[in-house]
């Protein structure tokens, strides 16, 4: 079975590669062992992060340092056994989170997210997928003072350098806003240009509806069996390209690494649990706890909960020690009631040591591209980077400048 492309990953970013190239005439197979959707796409917070213009640093000041040292801050959690081979990744990432060059990667950035609304609007439209939509924006939440007017003056940075869209909230408009939120906060800001997703697992399993109604092909296969010469085995038969996309999210570097490419890419691990909302309260936004380090959406499953940063091996076993550290906060931020999962799920985010994305061909074959490394922002970039791809591939004139991301800079 022969192809045009082959989009290796069924996550947000490969469904969405997939989807922008056969729009434009080309005959793609998109191959993932499991239906679209299912793994770090599946369980992410939902948010299509307009005002996220700069990506997550590593923490710099000695006293924060410290208090993830100890290991037991509710935000950020680490294996010790994962500690020495991830260090050359931090200490990477450290240097890059320097104000000065985090700035200068903002800048970079923030072309890809200043386009993420428009373009997740327009694909749901195509994929008639645009009630799973909201564009109410979301909230970080405070509790003291110091810490709400600084969220308040990058909100007011960002606005200035980048059109980021926020509402500053006092008491009594958070309390208008979210009635059924712990009454004893601060303020928030809103970040109002922003939009989430009611159930992101099925946004991304309409856009691959989309792409099948357009004559893509979905594929059950091991995509780290990738053949030179771009073939690989499916439920189905080989399939055969001449142009191939590694869209496989955390698991790409076990392809490119067989390949030779020394990437430099680390995994994020998170958690996330459903609950049913106690005396029919309501929330309305997702909504951050900004100063404890979780994060609660409402979903079309329930109400989600989300942890932060777990730093471990990819695959080591679970161990959602923050979620069960949250959730007791979580319960009198919001009425939450019974857990709704048998089990707590678990998904792992791509990471890269600049906090900036791999888009573009790969250095030394013919035909190959590569598309992850998006961290937090997979479902934010998703639509976006699937368009840049499908225009760099058939020489389209680009929707953003591509050199900032490229394979190479490595």
């Amino acid at each position: 079975m022969k192809f045009d492309v082959i989009v290796l990953g069924g996550g947000i970013v490969g469904v969405c590669v997939a989807s922008h190239l056969q729009r434009r005439g080309r005959a793609v197979a998109l191959v993932d062992l499991k239906a679209p959707g299912n793994e770090t796409s599946f369980g992410n917070a939902g948010l299509i992060q307009r005002e996220g213009v700069y990506p997550y640093a590593f923490p710099r000041g000695f006293g924060e340092l410290l208090r993830y040292a100890r290991n037991t801050s509710l935000d950020v959690r680490y294996h010790a056994n994962a500690m020495l081979e991830l260090a050359p990744f931090l200490w990477k990432y450290w240097r890059n989170s320097h104000p000065a060059r985090h700035a200068a990667i903002a800048r970079s950035y923030a072309t890809l997210i200043e386009h993420c609304v428009t373009e997740h609007r327009a694909l749901a439209l195509a994929a008639n997928a645009s009630n799973l939509l909201r564009a109410s924006g979301w909230i970080r939440v405070y509790r003291t003072g110091p810490k709400l007017d600084e969220a308040v003056r990058l909100a007011e940075q960002w606005r200035r350098e980048f059109g980021v869209e926020f509402d500053a909230l006092d008491h009594e408009r958070l309390r208008a806003a979210e009635p059924d939120l712990e009454p004893s906060l601060l303020g928030a800001v809103r970040y109002s240009g922003a939009e989430s997703v009611s159930d992101p697992g099925a946004l991304v399993t309409a856009y691959a509806g989309y792409f099948e109604r357009l004559g893509g092909r979905i594929f059950v296969g091991d995509a780290t069996k990738l053949q030179q010469g771009w073939s690989v085995e499916t439920q189905e038969g080989r399939i055969e390209a001449a142009t191939v996309v590694v869209a496989m999210g955390p698991w790409s570097d076990r392809l490119t690494s067989r390949l030779g490419y020394r990437l430099p890419l680390a995994v994020k691990r998170g958690y996330h649990m459903h609950y049913e909302a106690k005396s029919q309260a309501r929330l309305n936004h997702p909504v951050l706890d900004a100063e404890k380090g979780y994060l609660i959406a409402p979903m079309a499953r329930g109400i989600r909960l989300t942890t932060g940063v777990e730093l471990a091996h990819c695959d080591a076993p679970k161990t959602p020690v923050q979620l069960n550290a949250v959730e007791p906060i979580a319960r009198q931020l919001f009425p939450l009631g019974a857990r709704l999962d048998s089990e707590p799920w678990m998904g792992r985010r791509p990471c890269t040591p600049d906090m900036l994305p791999i888009i573009g061909p790969a250095m030394r074959h013919q035909g190959l591209w590569f598309a992850f490394g998006h961290a937090h922002h997979g479902l934010t970039l998703g639509a976006v980077t699937g368009r840049l791809v499908a225009e760099m591939i058939t020489g389209e004139e680009t929707v953003v400048d591509p050199s900032p991301f490229r394979v190479d800079r490595f």
